[in-house]
């Protein structure tokens, strides 16, 4: 079923409301959501809204956060969530780190008590208005398993990097330090499709296809496959650290589980989930308008590469951009198992989908 971005995005902001958030703080939840579905990343969009009401549910979210910075210098910062939907924390701390950099060229916040924040790109992409380079990150429920190891003590882990450009579109890198993010199993799960090789390992660490391995004890597997895995290990270990261990938040095994029916580990290190967020004035290096015309020429340069027969050489952020583009227009196609999903909640508060 396809749904305009605007229905949904009524309905989804009733909902937030309806668990207590304030009006501000619901638009803003829902923007960041349905960024995710708009720019064709339908794990981490309104098929995650029922899960983070069950969060709530559960007492782990605090739709009233009092989110404030508890230590800073003039370019660093960390913020505590108190416990807030990670959609509402993250652009609030990204919008300290922009503050930061617009006064002293570069401002960096690591972030501790918070929750999921949906897709990192759309938390970077915030400084790109700016002439700002933006990046984000944040730690997630342990499901991946380093490299060698059957124990799982990562999480899917993301890394996003927003580079504004002139003429050309902006440089938009928004990946999981995993070779697949866990929310890809899930949609696989819901249409009843293995899993591609190299994804996950199972409980005794052999490769896998089943993409409920996981629920039996499997792992993801970082990014790399079979001969550079410790590539990936090795970058989510540095967001793990940036996002928890630099600002107080749980790291490794002890980051809280993102579904409701888990319990959060029962000797935490720290406090919630961690983000960590950058921003960096490009003209504290060089003149914006040159910079931007560098970039173009970048891409354009990237752009023109020559292509293996069949294939199309892209710029991070080309795929996402052109699928914001079809889905403003055309809507945005839902699985019928979501859409069970929504309007559930929407009886649970009386909102009609």
């Amino acid at each position: 079923m396809t749904f305009s971005y605007n229905h949904l995005f009524t309905f989804t902001e009733a909902v937030f409301r309806s668990i207590g958030c304030p009006e501000a703080d619901a638009t803003t939840a829902t923007e960041a959501l349905l960024a995710a579905d708009l720019r064709g990343i339908d794990s981490h969009g309104v098929a995650r809204l029922i899960g983070y009401v069950r969060l709530w549910e559960a007492g782990r979210i605090n739709p009233m956060p009092r989110v404030g910075v508890v230590y800073e210098t003039p370019s660093t910062a960390v913020v505590d969530g108190d416990g807030g939907l990670g959609l509402v924390v993250a652009p609030k701390a990204m919008q300290v780190a922009l503050e930061k950099a617009r006064i002293a060229g570069t401002g960096w916040v690591s972030v501790k008590n918070s929750n999921h924040f949906g897709i990192a790109g759309y938390h970077a992409m915030k400084a790109l208005a700016h002439d700002m380079i933006g990046i984000a990150m944040t730690n997630a429920s342990p499901l991946v398993a380093p490299t060698h190891s059957l124990d799982r003590l990562l999480g899917t882990n993301p890394i996003a990097v927003a580079i504004p450009a002139g003429e050309q579109p902006d440089f938009v890198a928004d990946f999981a330090t995993t070779t697949a993010a866990n929310g890809k199993l899930e949609i696989l799960q819901r249409k009843q499709q293995p899993a591609p090789a190299g994804w996950i390992q199972d409980a005794q660490g052999q490769a896998s296809t089943n993409p409920n391995e996981l629920k039996d004890g499997g792992a993801l597997l970082p990014l790399g496959g079979e001969t550079g895995s410790h590539k990936g290990y090795c970058l989510g270990s540095i967001v793990d650290i940036f996002s928890a261990v630099l600002s107080g938040a749980n790291y490794g095994p002890w980051v809280p589980p993102f579904v409701a029916f888990l319990q959060p580990p029962a000797d935490p290190v720290g406090q919630g989930i961690g983000h960590f967020f950058g921003a960096m004035r490009v003209d504290a290096f060089r003149p914006a308008a040159e910079f931007k015309a560098h970039m173009d020429n970048w891409i354009s340069t990237f752009r023109q590469a020559r292509a293996v027969d069949g294939q199309q050489v892209l710029i991070p952020g080309d795929p996402e951009r052109e699928m914001a583009a079809e889905r403003l227009l055309g809507g945005i196609p839902l699985l019928e198992t979501v859409v069970q999903d929504l309007e559930t909640v929407g009886r649970k508060f009386g909102v009609q989908l």
